[in-house]
């Protein structure tokens, strides 16, 4: 995969990832106001699914998000750049 190739699937899974956790932290404060609602609570579990799988496909192929050993990553530490830097 070229330079170019790579930061853009690089950027556009870390979107994605962003995308997720926006939207997983905007059910949290509802659900904190309205735990009945069943079906915010099916969405936040279903986007806390594909949350998991998104992190996964993500350190597979780009490295760990995190520093502190929350990681499925196999990936090389010093391989950059990390998601905070960018």
């Amino acid at each position: 995969m070229t330079d170019n190739k790579m930061n853009d699937a690089y950027y556009a899974a870390l979107q994605q990832l962003q995308s997720v956790d926006f939207s997983l932290v905007e059910l949290n404060l509802y659900l904190d106001t309205h735990p009945e609602d069943n079906q915010a609570m099916r969405q936040y579990n279903e986007l806390r699914t594909q949350r998991q799988m998104i992190v996964q496909n993500f350190e597979n192929q780009f490295g760990p998000l995190t520093n502190f050993g929350d990681t499925t990553s196999t990936q090389l530490w010093n391989v950059g750049p990390w998601p905070w830097q960018v």
